[in-house]
């Protein structure tokens, strides 16, 4: 069986971006398009589906570092901030879009929460399974030396 683990992470991320819009609970909320990912970032995101590329990403990072906490994924998508003629720092990503993309999650029982962070459910894990499942085998099928390991 092919896991996440298997399959590149930008092809997954895109692939399961696509299955995250037909999720019903995943919606993204009227200010994602003004609000910055974290103090480190200069503008916006410029693309429009950048709230369910980053669910997908935040379902990707729970499936392979659970349990997760929110603190642990706000140091995971913060960044460097140049800080005039001074060294860069690391910033923390915003905790806002992070949080409520996670409760969606939570909503849609992709993710539960634990005493020790949030965890996949069986549904997100057989959800991430499937797609690592179909990306493996188009993979397989453009590379001949991935066909023994399907």
């Amino acid at each position: 069986m092919v896991s996440a683990h298997d399959v590149p992470s930008g092809k997954l991320i895109s692939a399961l971006a696509e299955q995250m819009k037909s999720v019903p609970s995943v919606q993204v909320p009227d200010w994602a398009k003004f609000v910055k990912t974290g103090s480190h970032a200069e503008r916006p995101p410029a693309s429009p589906d950048w709230w369910f590329t980053r669910a997908a990403s935040l379902l990707r990072k729970v499936y392979i570092h659970a349990p997760v906490g929110l603190s642990d994924l706000k140091r995971a998508y913060g960044g460097t901030k140049a800080l005039h003629y001074f060294p860069k720092h690391h910033r923390d990503a915003g905790g806002s879009s992070i949080r409520l993309i996670l409760k969606q999650l939570e909503q849609a029982e992709l993710v539960s929460k634990t005493p020790k962070g949030r965890v996949l459910t069986p549904k997100g894990r057989a959800m991430l399974d499937k797609v690592s499942n179909e990306l493996f085998m188009g993979l397989s099928k453009e590379n001949k030396t991935l066909e023994r390991y399907a």
